[in-house]
């Protein structure tokens, strides 16, 4: 057996139990990443001592949390925390492309309703109406 593979299988004993990287820790090495390109230009740019280390506090925060995360052995909290990640991140990327898809849609018109945000879409041109919301009951009085 080479030593590299002795290595990698070291390495994988080592990990046996932990959380390894999630799609959390992608995101935190990508703000890590994200803050070493901004420390850079602000050197080089500014050149001032109190943002390189403010920046540099920052990147070593990320960092500590990016690696307690990755060794941790509480895989329950760890899965929990990444769960909160994955649907605050898929919220904020479905809203983006939702919204955009109905600024696109000239035929129809779009209402939220106050009760339970839920998204009510009318045809354009049928004037003063009032809209029941399909999920809750509530009424939306609106011009289309």
């Amino acid at each position: 057996m080479g030593f590299f593979r002795q290595v990698g299988n070291a390495l994988v004993r080592f990990m046996y139990g932990r959380n390894g990287m999630d799609q959390l820790n992608r995101a935190l090495l990508g703000l890590y990443l994200g803050i070493c390109v901004l420390r850079m230009a602000a050197l080089m740019l500014l050149r001032s001592s109190i943002v390189d280390q403010v920046l540099d506090i920052l990147l070593w925060v990320v960092m500590i949390l990016l690696f307690f995360r990755m060794f941790s052995r509480n895989l329950p909290k760890r899965r929990a925390e990444n769960q909160k990640w994955v649907n605050w991140w898929w919220r904020v990327k479905n809203a983006g492309g939702a919204s955009r898809a109905r600024r696109a849609d000239k035929e129809h018109k779009y209402f939220v309703c106050k009760n339970c945000k839920t998204v009510c879409r009318v045809p354009v041109g049928k004037g003063k109406i009032i809209i029941t919301c399909p999920k809750c009951g509530a009424q939306i009085h609106a011009k289309s």
